[in-house]
């Protein structure tokens, strides 16, 4: 593989954190990276066989000076302290719970910026650093200027592969407003906590977007120089399987339905399906995708997208887990090693893209 190797060190091992760590190591040769290390901060006998399938795929373990002898008592060697391994690390990808990375930026990432490239953080980290969204704003990003790049949430990317694809075809804003209503699973099949029992509304946490997904997609387009008129409702369902967004996108100019169509196949991050219910899409994931996931951007559910008045696209499709949000923090780590060879090193992914579900 042509291009800068370097040592990824991921900060977390949760829903995100976790696959990521697998995904790195498991491609490290052909992505080129020289070491992968992850930082586990609890000492849990639980966690035990999960440290130690990441480790046994090349995965390095590193841990807080003060816990080595704890992790030690599991039967675990770590590889160095954690101090250590941000001083070594080229990138580093915070994949730790909801507002903790914006924490982590302050009291240490600041204090590496001499040695490493970049820093990255995941969905709900508002204020880390520029949002990006692999083959959303790729061109925003900028060599030596962005250290730090938020991964926007899976259900983010959903949204602005729609807008992109329907809305920005040309690079143009053909938009007059999108409106989204995201059903959102309970919880991951992983996590033990968090599962509701009925249908949960979300509140509208800001008058100008609704949720965080339409604000993130905003500040997303506008590294683009795009200001778009976006909002977005959300609720729990009580399923663990896949989120679902309804979307309608308002365009400027007519458009007939089986140009919408059209433009869904074309775009080799975007899968479409004629099926319906989200526990088929899931089932082919888990059994054609990367250890269950697909990592295209969205699937469009083709029997629901309508097109009303001319103008205005309407339809279903379903977030891929975290899948899309994995592909992206990929492509960052990528782009922050070696900003001229990191798309080369990222199609080493593309047989996990799917046309069609």
């Amino acid at each position: 593989m042509v291009g800068q190797k370097g040592v990824v060190h991921v900060v977390g091992t949760g829903t995100i954190g976790e696959p990521l760590i697998g995904l790195l190591s498991r491609f490290r040769e052909k992505a080129g990276y020289e070491e992968v290390t992850f930082h586990k901060r609890s000492p849990v006998q639980r966690d035990v066989p999960k440290i130690k399938a990441l480790i046994a795929i090349g995965a390095k373990l590193v841990v807080d000076e003060d816990r080595v002898q704890a992790f030690e008592d599991l039967g675990l060697t770590p590889t160095m302290v954690h101090e250590e391994a941000l001083e070594k690390a080229d990138v580093v990808v915070d994949c730790t719970p909801s507002g903790v990375g914006r924490s982590n930026k302050t009291q240490f990432y600041n204090k590496y910026l001499a040695g490493t490239k970049g820093f990255i953080a995941q969905g709900s980290e508002f204020g880390f650093g520029k949002m990006y969204a692999r083959g959303i704003n790729d061109e925003a990003l900028e060599v030596g200027q962005d250290r730090f790049i938020q991964i926007v949430s899976c259900n983010t990317h959903n949204l602005c592969a729609l807008i992109n694809t329907v809305a920005l075809p040309d690079g143009d804003d053909n938009l007059e407003e999108g409106r989204f209503l995201c059903l959102r699973r309970a919880n991951d099949i992983s996590q033990v906590k968090g599962f509701v029992p009925s249908p949960e509304v979300g509140k509208h946490g800001d008058p100008d977007y609704g949720t965080h997904h339409a604000k993130d997609a905003v500040h997303l387009f506008r590294t683009k120089g795009l200001d778009l008129n976006l909002f977005s409702s959300a609720l729990k369902m009580n399923t663990q399987y896949m989120h679902c967004i309804y979307f309608t996108l308002k365009l400027k100019k007519p458009v007939a339905k089986e140009e919408v169509i059209r433009r869904f196949r074309d775009d080799h991050r975007i899968c479409t399906t004629k099926k319906q219910s989200a526990c088929e899409v899931f089932s082919f994931g888990r059994d054609h995708g990367y250890f269950g996931r697909i990592l295209n951007q969205t699937v469009i559910v083709e029997p629901s997208v309508e097109v009303r008045n001319d103008n205005e696209v309407i339809g279903f499709c379903f977030t891929p887990q975290d899948g899309n949000s994995l592909l992206s923090s990929f492509s960052a780590v990528n782009w922050f090693l070696d900003p001229g060879t990191y798309n080369e090193r990222t199609d080493v992914l593309r047989e996990f893209f799917f046309q069609e579900v």
